[in-house]
């Protein structure tokens, strides 16, 4: 019995060992990047063995000791620079999408992230104001990441834009987007993309502004 019970832990108790907010211990558990389960009173328990796994995971470490939990800026702080997230594999499109939206006049900040499951570990850390991602990416690819994202009713007002060369019948073929989500096409439009950026910036000054 006493093994079985150091095989799980609260989900507060893994938010302190991976040195998180209990907010994104909780996303991490919703979205599957950690096992976790409800006991029949309806608490959540978490695999200590998945806890370790992160803890192994040099991209989870790099941002916990950059930002420890009690500095990880809450969503929806006007006063906090506005952040967007890439998910592309293609380390030179990374690149390209770095060095354009870092130039908008939003001077946004700009994360990267390589596949879906990356992206998830970016969102719990850094929680994003836009999210730009690509749908063909080994691993866990935007599929996947755009359903498990969607099932997050806390993540429900960032926005997320598709940027992708697959056709429509591709994407149909790959499961379709979530509803709600634009879909471009490549070349990257980087136009549409600033456009979508700054409606999102002016609405975190100003709620009653609609996203299209």
């Amino acid at each position: 019995m006493e093994q079985v019970q150091r095989a799980f832990c609260t989900t507060r108790r893994a938010a302190e060992l991976l040195g998180v907010s209990l907010r994104t211990a909780q996303l991490w558990s919703e979205s599957g990047v950690l096992e976790a389960w409800k006991t029949e009173g309806g608490h959540r328990r978490i695999s200590l063995e998945s806890v370790k796994r992160l803890l192994a995971d040099p991209k989870v470490v790099s941002q916990t000791e950059s930002m420890p939990a009690a500095a990880v800026p809450a969503r929806g702080d006007a006063d906090r620079p506005f952040s967007i997230l890439v998910v592309e594999d293609e380390a030179t499109l990374c690149l390209v999408y770095e060095l354009t939206l870092s130039r908008w006049p939003m001077r946004p900040q700009v994360m990267t992230a390589y596949d879906g499951y990356e992206a998830l570990l970016r969102v719990g850390l850094n929680r994003p104001d836009m999210l730009v991602t690509d749908l063909r990416m080994p691993g866990m690819n935007g599929f996947q990441m755009l359903r498990t994202l969607r099932k997050l009713h806390e993540l429900s007002d960032m926005k997320i834009v598709v940027v992708s060369g697959l056709s429509p019948d591709e994407i149909d073929d790959g499961g379709g987007i979530p509803e709600g989500i634009q879909v471009l096409p490549k070349p990257i439009p980087f136009d549409q993309l600033q456009e979508i950026a700054e409606r999102v910036a002016a609405s975190r000054h100003s709620p009653k502004i609609k996203l299209k």
